[in-house]
């Protein structure tokens, strides 16, 4: 396909703006020994919405205005819920000796389910989706116009699992021997969320 040289191109340069991943990455690097949930749970949101893509649902939910709606204000209130919860207790990065919490926010599941959720319930990445996969597949080429989304959906998501990687082990690195620091960037990386989240809901709602 001769536009996914092109694509990696404009995916690598979105993904490299901070948003809501980005916090969640420097969250979890902060919080655990490993980034590895937290950033699969996210790949798996994406890899939902490039199924969601292929098989034309997404045309349908973002021609109905109810139910994009609805799902804005599901993710919203998620996003909105998780960085209001990271402002409550705000990670520093753990200790040598310290092990991963083993509490359902703690635990490998806890932390891929956030992540999913972050991801697969975002409107935006859907609609951007929606809106950029198809432009980079030919309706005449020799494979499944499917396939080829799909395809481009697994690019997007390699990229989101590179930078995301990146993103929380360089925090936790950094950030490992400066806990006020530490401290700061979560707090910081939860009101980033909460903002994203009252975005989306605002930009619906008016």
């Amino acid at each position: 396909m001769a536009g996914i040289g092109a694509f990696w191109s404009v995916s690598f340069l979105l993904v490299l703006v901070p948003g809501a991943d980005w916090a969640y990455a420097i969250t979890a690097g902060l919080r655990h020994r490993s980034v590895l949930p937290a950033v699969g749970g996210m790949l798996g949101g994406y890899v939902l919405l490039t199924a969601v893509v292929a098989a034309g649902l997404a045309t349908a939910v973002a021609g109905s205005p109810t139910v994009l709606t609805v799902l804005t204000a599901a993710g919203a209130a998620y996003l909105i819920w998780l960085g209001a919860t990271t402002l409550a207790r705000p990670a520093a990065a753990p200790r040598a000796e310290d092990g991963d919490e083993q509490d359902g926010s703690g635990s490998w599941v806890g932390r891929a389910v956030r992540g999913l959720g972050i991801s697969g319930l975002n409107p935006k990445a859907l609609l951007l989706f929606l809106a950029l996969l198809p432009q980079f597949a030919a309706r005449d080429a020799d494979w499944p116009f499917a396939a080829q989304i799909v395809a481009l959906g697994l690019v997007h998501t390699a990229n989101c699992a590179v930078v995301y990687t990146g993103v929380g082990t360089t925090a936790r690195r950094i950030l490992g021997a400066r806990p006020a620091v530490a401290t700061a960037v979560s707090r910081l990386s939860g009101a980033a969320m909460i903002l994203v989240g009252a975005l989306l809901l605002a930009e619906r709602l008016v």
